[in-house]
C-alpha cells in the first residue's frame, strides 16, 4: 500500500513544480504516506502493490484528508490576510482544489469568507469544479454504473 500511494503521489511533485513549494500539499503527503505505513505496519493490512484494493484504500485516505487541507489551506491564507504576511498563492489552492479539495475548499470560503467576492477566483474555483463533475460522469459512464 505504501508503494501504491508513493508511486501517486510523488510524480505529482516532480511533474508540477507548484506543489514542492506548497508546504500544505507536502504535509498531506507526508500525512497519506503515514497512514499507510501504519496501515501495513501495526494493522495487520497487507495489501499488494498497485492491486484494486490499494486503489481503493488510497481513494478512501486522499478524499478526507485533501479536503481537512484545503480546509485549513483556506484558514492559513485568511490569518495570513488579516496580518499582513505573505499569502499563499492562488495557483497552489486552485491544484488542492483540482486534486478533489472542492468540498473543502467550499466550506472554507464560506467558514472563514475568504476568497468568497474575487470573480477570477470563483471562476477558476467553479471550473474546476466543473472539470471534476465531467471526470466523474465520465468514470460511471465508462464503467456502467448508471
Amino acid at each position: 500500500m505504501l508503494i501504491t500511494f508513493a508511486s501517486i503521489l510523488f510524480p505529482i511533485i516532480f511533474l508540477f513544480k507548484g506543489f514542492q513549494k506548497n508546504f500544505i500539499f507536502i504535509l498531506y503527503l507526508a500525512s497519506m504516506l503515514g497512514f499507510a505505513y501504519l496501515c501495513e505496519s501495526y494493522s495487520g493490512w497487507h495489501v499488494s502493490p498497485y492491486s484494486n484494493v490499494a486503489f481503493l484504500l488510497f481513494a478512501l485516505f486522499h478524499l478526507p484528508l485533501i479536503n481537512i487541507f484545503t480546509f485549513a489551506m483556506y484558514g492559513i491564507d485568511k490569518k495570513r490576510a488579516k496580518n499582513g504576511e505573505w499569502r499563499i498563492p492562488e495557483i497552489q489552492i486552485h491544484s488542492m482544489e483540482l486534486l478533489g479539495g472542492t468540498i473543502g475548499a467550499y466550506i472554507g470560503q464560506r467558514f472563514f469568507h475568504h476568497k468568497n467576492k474575487k470573480k477570477s477566483f470563483l471562476a477558476t474555483f467553479w471550473a474546476v469544479l466543473f472539470i471534476q463533475t465531467a471526470i466523474i460522469f465520465y468514470i460511471i459512464k465508462y464503467l456502467r454504473l448508471y
